[in-house]
């Protein structure tokens, strides 16, 4: 063809340009002339393609970076931002002296101080971008197309404002990325990738009534998705976008009527013997938004069939299935024309071509050139001339509004009649009526379907680089209607039409169910699964069609849609025996059968359905985006072309002539990886990832690169093969492609008509103006590097650079191996790798697992395949813009290559390793023939004696062999650069990280060999269980050269080393030692003799025994790195490769890993994970037993020690015992909480894994059967000591001492009714001595039996006094049997005898014997074995050490801490010191101490004070809450405090004992011993008392239960006080000082109320001494005595100063004075619990103060109680 071609050249002569003559700034130099100073940005131009067109250089002063061209202009970027216009620039005429056509570049100097970034060049305007965003336009305006209003011609650049009017009251400047023009309208692609338009015509894609648009308005239509180029023909608009994210949602049915004007989508007609069903919907009011929605929208565009169709092509449109369709082509004879409906529907979906079809698609011809002729068919059948027309076409309400094509052609469309059935379920039921049972009789004759292997499924999910359409995620049959599914269908379907008759079968032939076919089950375009998984050499139409080439399937599928004879390839081969099937609709397989089971089920029989739905494996997507492609970083390869604006050439590749008004998605570009565009006048272009292009459109100059003329849908243009395009422009009528040929230096490509001197007109058709495909300039390699390519007009343009330093050769030489590289992956997977995943047999074959290995292995092909094709991609446009390293997606994510290989490379290992390839053999010479010829093509080999596994290897291991092209180009760039230079150094990292890569997969490939060779010698039996996919052989023994010590004369022991176990095989046995839990040390040969290596293992330790010295270190050596490496993980390989760190010589000694123990013991068959020492979990881990206990926690040598929790399932109960607390030597020890299942919670001590030492214990729930509480003392699991049991229940609560889990000793009971008894038990019952007392006063005192149950002699009292003596029997409140003397006391006996009410307390526990386990605990904690021993260091080692574990343990959950609490921790951590005896500075401090440790729960002393408040509260809340309880509970707080203070004394040896004194200072101490008694008594000083030092911290916690005891004890009496402290207080202040006889000196004469002074009348009420009483009130809000006397002291000192106040002269109170007036600040102060008050300050208060001025002050306050009691009011 070549020859041909360039002999043609011969004639054709080259002549001077017409217009716009080039820029001829100097003479055009030959490729031999001294090349020009200027190095980058040359810009060369040319029309036509004579093998005499030289081209012409054009130089300005700074490099070019862009041309745009015009249909008689051009426009030029330079570096530096300045822009030229040259050629006819008509529009500048109107200023001065400007020449209608320069020949010179004209500076644009409106656009002088904007740094211009893109340009732009429309048919006759143009338009640049600024770098912040900014708009200029400048030309013809006519239409709008500057968008500027009143202006035809614009002369100068002139912004043009873009605004988001979205919101009204704040509208927002668009930034904008680039420009594209067109002859009347410009699309601009702003920052946020949506487009905006503006000018004339339906190419705006806007739904606008009034043109021009002026304004530049949003496209709606392609709002919401990521636009990454536009690009303008002359009246048509291209935009390449991403695809958008597959939907979620459930897919609803589709509609019945149309969204705009609301007709029905389908009508339905009832004639006499047939029925016509129609769905030609055409709306007047344009295409639908819902429809026009992209590749997710529901239902494609229900245009009309006649639509868009020229003057020469107009058609009557059939209404009927019968209605003949008269074509009224001029230039083609009648061919019958099979139009079914569904052939109109714009936008549904069509077969893509598969790559591997592409080079059949462009073989030559159309389709019809090489399909059987058969026999022409009459226009119109016998039916159809029996049959009248139904329906009369509709002239469309679609005119010409946006002009007519230049033949004058219209645009037509039909509309639809009326029909009597409203919708698609009138169809249904329709179709129901005419046949119920005939369907389901005839179906059981059909063909049985081929089951599908699990292979099948996952070949059909499997597509090489095809997006997940977001149209659909359903898994397709096979193909476009080939094969057994198909047949059955078409058989299946024409049975049934048989049955039913020709009365069905037209119905069915007019019903369109492709459409809700392609709506629910989309075709292979949209879904997953390419059209070229089609059966070789079965026809697209179906079972009985002609087999078309690939092309024709193409374009007999897709050009279907049209209704132009010119352009539709209809099947002549089918006549009339597709009257009988449903037309082109069964190529759907079985999903076609699930479809018509929806919709009309009660058609066919259950036993088709069951044969047709069998349910399909499910497969899962295997190769996951490993880039992903949201990922602005990286180039999108999942994209879609979308086009509109006229289509009468057919330019917008949707197979029809009609104009879109609105963008619509190329359907089957969806799956080519399309990333560039461009517009010619009335023809489009695409070009792919795979460097292949796309034409469709006007091909009247062959500038389409094939001969489809003219063709509507996509076509490959044709091209030798290994030519691969990266560069794509086109012109009016010309293309001009800038490709990779045999060396890396670009060449360029032209396809169109030849322009020929002093016409500039293309040459008439058949005058050998034209190409028939491209055609190579011989000139592209003279003219040096191009980087782009222009056309416009009839002019090109090519960019080129001159080889600086090498430098633009590598980068090409870079980018071009990429391309390369990614076609050749794109080939393996479209031609081996989906072919063989279809294999019938390839699981039968490899087994499950290499299955999936195999499954693993092309997932990450088609991964790094994806990656590829990325920086394939990123690589192009670096070249064709940039020419810089900076943004290099190797350089800039090198981490993410090295991973990807890595990730490729082991599951090639693994695969490998597996025996997979060898398995592979059968498949693929089932699948490829005995020779596997594409196999060897694709491997490039010549030796057929090449084994099929080593060729399938190889073909795997090219992406691998690829990266050493990485290494070699980077270091070529590198030499491009200064050593010293940041890019240098960044070239050399990179480089040196691929280089280290290339090593390390070699080692890997190497070790995986090694491996496979082992595995084919190695025993057959041990293989089994042995080999691995990851497993690799590092060495092992079988030269003898490891032997085991001891081991038996005749023993055999094989030692082999794996990459994660080491495996000692004996005879038929083996054992297995994970790497991960083994150490190995090398055995002294000084001492021993031997070249030994001592092996550890969790459960064996053994010694191997090496010939030589060089054996040992080698076995050493080797295993440690085995074991490193086993340690560190495969993630960790790349990591330790791009920071070039090597492994360290022996793994750590302490590490963390996974176990499971096999051998008998406590541990057998459980699985521990976490750290390890020296073969023994030592530190944190994990314990899981097979029957579901669980430990984690801490470990030490082997066993629980520390803090850990436990889980311990239960047999009988659905829930587990849960232990969280300490352990020691493998058992619980310690502190801790075990949650019962039962529902029981023990919180305690245990010791040996029993509760031992303190603990309390909660058995079942407030609602259970039987809930109670006892806190107390434990001894091997069961209640001993003293302990507080809590019977919920019963209403009883239990003080006293127990032993084996009874009572026994000792005790007091007390009861929810008010009863009270201590005394004697024996074997849990009341039972010896005992007293008893009830609510009333009523009591007993004797002998007990039970409980409860008097028995022998006693006293019973009653409350007034009277009681009886003697012997009594029965239970106490049921009736007592008495044998004794009653006594009534005379009212006139002495008192002695009146106190019969018994001493309470003598027969219960002492203080000092209660909770003796919780001070043993502490004084534990403190270092000591028994109470008061031990020594103080030692004490506050222990603290440290308590407070630090602690604080670990809480590092975790800080929640469990108050902030507090965590303040006063870090305090703690400094002891106080003193040196000698305690001054009151060292006593602060220890009193400060004390606090901040009583504060926290981590210190021992803060623990003790929480166990002994908590003990405390349990003893006297709740039932325990017994007026007769109050001395007890009393002394069990000064017994408290005895015992703290015994602790603080031990840690702190120099504080005085109780009452010793403590001087001010140490000075005074010293001074004490020289100075005389009476020196002594003066210094100041304090008296120690552990009331003082303890009561400010203990008490606060203990009050409310103390105070409530107090005030049920004081009740009666405070009810008296209460009683007239009320009546006193509704006294005036002047009459209740009267009463109480205070000294009218001392009354108030005036008061002050807020700043006032008023006079005290004699009305006047609590106003007297009112802050004296204030401050007593708040009395009630302090807790120790101590605080409670200071208020009393501070009230004393309110009452002298407010008298001072009054007399004006100092005064000492007498006590007679005194009384009456505190009296009456008492009363006044109204404090309701005063006695408890005073009781609590006398009870607790410390005894050295008793005596002093505070002892006098509280003596006045208790009178002051007791005197209120006992006054009257006369």
């Amino acid at each position: 063809m070549s020859e041909t071609l360039f002999s043609r050249f011969d004639h054709c002569l080259h002549t001077p340009l017409q217009y716009g003559q080039i820029l001829r700034m100097e003479k055009q130099m030959s490729s031999g002339e001294e090349e020009s100073s200027v190095e980058r940005g040359l810009l060369h131009t040319w029309k036509g393609y004579s093998c005499s067109v030289t081209p012409e250089k054009v130089l300005l002063s700074r490099p070019v970076l862009q041309a745009a061209l015009g249909n008689r202009h051009g426009v030029l970027l330079v570096e530096g931002g300045q822009v030229y216009s040259f050629g006819e620039l008509s529009w500048k005429q109107t200023q001065m002296a400007f020449p209608a056509e320069t020949s010179e570049p004209v500076l644009e100097v409106g656009l002088s101080g904007q740094k211009v970034v893109s340009v732009a060049a429309g048919g006759f305007h143009s338009g640049a971008v600024t770098e912040d965003g900014g708009v200029h336009m400048w030309g013809d305006n006519a239409h709008g197309q500057c968008g500027l209003s009143g202006l035809t011609a614009v002369p100068n650049p002139t912004p043009v404002g873009v605004i988001d009017h979205s919101d009204p009251t704040a509208p927002q400047t668009v930034k904008v990325l680039e420009l594209a023009c067109g002859e009347q309208h410009t699309l601009a692609l702003s920052a946020r990738h949506q487009v905006w338009a503006w000018g004339s015509g339906p190419q705006l894609g806007l739904p606008v009534s009034t043109l021009p648009t002026w304004r530049p308005q949003r496209v709606e239509h392609l709002a919401g998705r990521h636009v990454l180029q536009v690009s303008c023909g002359a009246f048509h608009s291209l935009a390449l976008v991403r695809c958008p994210a597959p939907s979620q949602e459930p897919r609803r049915p589709p509609p019945d009527k149309c969204g705009q004007c609301n007709q029905l989508l389908y009508t339905m007609t009832d004639k006499e013997d047939h029925v016509i069903i129609s769905d030609n919907h055409h709306c007047p009011l344009g295409a639908q938004a819902g429809e026009l929605g992209g590749s997710d929208d529901r239902r494609g565009s229900e245009g009309s069939p006649g639509k868009g169709l020229s003057g020469q092509q107009q058609v009557k449109v059939k209404s009927s299935p019968s209605e003949p369709l008269l074509s009224t082509h001029r230039h083609s004879p009648p061919r019958p024309l099979s139009l079914s409906p569904h052939t109109t529907s714009r936008s549904s979906p069509a077969p893509a071509t598969s790559p591997t079809q592409d080079p059949v698609a462009s073989s030559g011809s159309d389709a019809t050139e090489t399909a059987p002729q058969e026999p022409q068919q009459p226009e119109a059948t016998e039916e159809s001339r029996a049959e009248p027309s139904s329906a009369e076409p509709n002239p469309s309400s679609l005119s010409q509004a946006y002009g007519s094509r230049p033949d004058g052609g219209a645009l037509q469309g039909t509309g639809a009649k009326s029909s009597p059935y409203p919708d698609e379920q009138a169809v249904k039921d329709y179709l129901k009526k005419l046949s119920d049972h005939s369907l389901s009789d005839q179906a059981a004759k059909s063909p049985q379907l081929a089951q599908r292997s699990q292979a099948d499924a996952i070949a059909d999910v499997f597509t090489p680089d095809e997006p997940p359409s977001s149209s659909s995620s359903v898994v397709m049959a096979t193909g476009a209607g080939g094969g057994p599914v198909g047949a059955a269908l078409n058989s299946l379907v024409a049975s049934c039409a048989s049955v039913v008759g020709e009365r069905v079968a037209s119905t069915c032939e007019a019903l369109s169910l492709r459409k809700v076919m392609s709506y629910y089950y989309p075709s292979p375009t949209s879904s997953s699964c390419s059209s070229s998984s089609s059966p070789p050499g079965v026809s697209a139409q179906g079972v009985g069609g002609p087999a078309l080439d690939a092309g024709g399937a193409e374009e007999s599928l897709q050009g279907k849609k049209s209704c132009s004879l010119g352009d539709v390839r209809q099947e002549e081969a089918e006549g009339l025996s597709r009257r009988l099937s449903l037309p082109g609709l069964l190529s759907q397989g079985r999903y076609a059968v699930q479809l018509l089971a929806t919709s009309y089920g009660g058609m066919l029989s259950p036993r088709l359905l069951r044969r047709y739905s069998r349910s399909r494996v499910k497969a899962a997507p295997l190769s996951p985006t490993l880039v992903a492609e949201g990922d602005s970083l990286l180039p999108s390869l999942q994209t879609e072309v979308w086009s509109w604006g006229r289509g009468q050439e057919g330019q917008l590749g949707h197979g029809d002539l009609q104009c879109g008004l609105q963008p619509m998605c190329i359907k089957s570009l969806s799956s080519k990886q399309v990333l560039r565009i461009a517009a010619g006048a009335h023809h489009s272009l695409a070009l792919t990832a795979q460097s292949q292009i796309f034409s469709w459109g006007s091909n009247s100059s062959g500038q389409l690169g094939h001969m489809e003329t003219p063709s509507t849908i996509p076509r490959l243009a044709k091209l030798s093969e290994g030519i691969r395009v990266w560069d794509v422009g086109a012109g009016q009528q010309h293309t001009l492609l800038l490709a990779d040929g045999d060396c890396f230096q670009p060449i360029l490509y032209y396809s169109g008509q030849q322009v020929k001197e002093g016409l500039g007109q293309a040459p008439q058709e058949g005058s050998g103006g034209y190409t028939q495909q491209p055609v190579l300039l011989p000139f592209c390699m003279n003219i040096g590097y191009v980087s782009s390519v222009f056309a416009g007009g009839q002019l090109c343009g090519a960019l080129a650079d001159k080889n600086v330093m090498g430098f633009i050769a590598s980068l090409h030489e870079l980018a071009a191996a990429e391309r390369k590289c990614y076609c050749k992956l794109t080939s393996v997977k479209t031609e081996v790798l989906q072919p063989l995943l279809k294999a019938d047999n390839l699981t039968s074959s490899l087994g499950q697992t290499s299955t999936g290995l195999l499954q693993t292995l092309i997932g990450r092909f088609n991964g790094l395949c994806q990656l590829t094709g990325q920086n394939s991609a990123s690589l192009t446009a670096l070249v064709r813009r940039l020419r810089d390293i900076r943004g290099m997606l190797l350089l800039d994510h090198t981490q993410l290559f090295m991973d990807t290989y890595t990730e490729y490379s082991s599951a090639l290992g693994n695969f490998l390793v597996m025996g997979g390839f060898q398995a592979l053999t059968k498949p693929c010479q089932d699948v490829f023939g005995k020779g596997c010829e594409v196999v060897q093509r694709l491997v490039e080999s010549a030796d057929d004696s090449v084994p099929l596994p080593d060729l399938l290897l190889s073909l795997l291991h090219l992406p691998i062999k690829h990266l050493q092209e990485y290494t070699r180009l980077l270091l070529k760039l590198a030499t491009c650069y200064e050593v010293d230079s940041a890019d240098y150094s960044t070239l050399q990292d990179g480089c040196s990280k691929f280089e280290s890569l290339v090593l390390h997969l070699k080692r890997k490939r190497k070790e995986a060999d090694y491996t496979l060779h082992f595995w084919k010698s190695f025993p057959g039996k041990m293989t089994d269980s042995l080999r691995k996919p990851s497993r690799r052989l590092v060495c092992e023994s079988s030269n003898k050269a490891l032997t085991l010590q001891n081991a038996g004369r005749f023993s055999v022991n094989w030692f082999i080393l794996f990459n994660d176990a080491l495996v000692h095989a004996q005879f038929s046995t083996h054992h297995v030692f994970p790497l991960t839990s083994l150490w190995v040390d090398p055995i002294s040969e000084e001492t021993t003799g031997l070249n030994g290596l001592k092996v550890i293992t969790p459960e064996e330790c053994f010694t191997l025994l090496t010939s030589s010295p060089m054996e040992k270190a080698k076995w050493l050596r080797s295993i440690n790195q085995a074991v490193e490496q086993a340690l560190s993980g495969v993630g960790s390989e790349t990591a330790s490769l791009a920071s070039g760190a090597g492994p360290r010589p022996d793994p750590p000694i302490s590490r963390t890993a996974s176990y499971t123990f096999y051998k008998e013991g406590r541990l057998k068959e459980a699985t521990y994970e976490g750290r390890w020492l020296a073969g023994k979990p030592h530190g944190r881990g994990v314990v899981k037993w097979p029957d579901g206990r669980v430990y984690t926690g801490t470990f030490k040598n082997g066993l629980e020690d520390g803090f850990g929790e436990y889980i311990l399932p239960s047999k009988n109960v659905n829930k587990s015992d849960h232990y969280q607390g300490n352990w020691k030597e493998g058992k619980m020890h310690g502190f801790g909480t075990y949650r019962y299942a039962t529902g029981e919670v023990y919180e305690g001590c245990f010791q040996d894994n029993m509760r031992h030492g303190h603990g309390m214990l909660r058995s079942g729930k407030l609602n259970s059967s039987s809930p109670s509480v006892f806190i107390g003392q434990w001894q091997s699991d069961r209640k001993c000591g003293y302990g507080v049991f809590d019977d919920i229940t019963r209403g009883e609560k239990y003080m006293g001492t127990w032993q084996d889990d009874q009572r026994q000793g000792n005790g007091v009971i007390v009861t929810q009714f008010g009863l009270y008894y201590e005394g004697a038990f024996s074997s849990n019952k009341m039972m010896g001595t005992g007293v008893l007392l009830s609510e009333d006063d009523t009591s007993f005192e004797g002998e007990f039996s039970e409980d409860w149950t008097l028995c022998g002699k006693g006293t019973l009292s009653m409350p007034n006094g009277d009681y009886i003596e003697g012997s009594f029997s029965g239970v106490w409140g049921s009736g007592l049997k008495i044998s004794g003397s009653y006594y009534k006391p005379n009212l006139f006996d002495s008192d002695k005898d009146k106190s019969r009410t018994p001493k309470l307390g003598r027969l219960a526990v002492r203080a000092e014997d209660k909770w003796l386990a919780v001070f043993e605990e502490c004084w534990k904690r403190l270092g000591s074995d028994a109470v008061g021993q031990g020594e103080t260091s030692i004490a506050w080692d222990n603290i440290a050490v308590a407070l630090t574990a602690n604080r670990q343990i809480h590092r975790g959950s800080p929640e469990l801490l108050t902030r507090s609490q965590h303040k006063a921790l870090e305090s703690l951590e400094i002891i106080p010191q003193h040196v000698g005896p305690v001054t009151m500075e060292t006593y602060d401090s220890i009193r400060l101490y004390l606090i901040k440790a009583c504060d926290t729960p981590l210190h021992p002393l803060g623990r003790l004070l929480e166990s002994l408040v908590a003990v405390y509260r349990m003893t006297y809340v709740g039932v325990g809450a017994n007026r007769r309880l109050l001395p007890q509970a009393v002394n069990e707080i000064k017994s408290y405090l005895k015992r703290i203070f015994h602790i603080v004394r031990f840690l702190f040896p120099d504080l005085p004992e109780e009452g010793g004194l403590v001087p001010e200072t140490a000075d005074i101490q010293q001074e004490r011993s020289s100075s005389s008694s009476e020196a002594q008594l003066e210094a100041p000083r304090r008296v120690v008392s552990s009331s003082a030092l303890l009561l400010p911290v203990l008490l606060p916690r203990l009050y409310p239960p103390l105070f409530t005891l107090y005030a049920l004890d004081k009740e009666k009496e405070e009810d008296v006080y209460w009683e007239c402290v009320s009546r006193l207080n509704k006294q005036p202040d002047l009459a209740l000082l009267t009463f109480l006889g205070v000294h009218q000196k001392f009354w108030p004469v005036s008061i002050t109320v807020h700043g006032e002074t008023q006079q005290v009348v004699s009305s006047t009420k609590d106003a007297c001494f009112a802050s004296a009483v204030e401050t007593l009130q708040q009395i009630s809000t302090t807790f120790t005595p101590s605080d409670k006397l200071q208020v009393i002291q501070l009230t004393f000192e309110e009452i002298t100063q407010e008298v001072l106040t009054l007399l004006k002269e100092d005064f000492l109170w007498s006590m007679d004075d005194l009384f009456p007036v505190f009296l009456y600040v008492s009363l006044r102060a109204r404090i309701r619990n005063l006695g408890s008050e005073v009781s609590l300050i006398e009870d607790l208060m410390d005894p050295c103060v008793q005596h002093g001025e505070h002892g006098i002050m509280f003596t006045t306050l208790k009178a002051c109680y007791y005197q209120i009691q006992q006054e009257r009011i006369t």
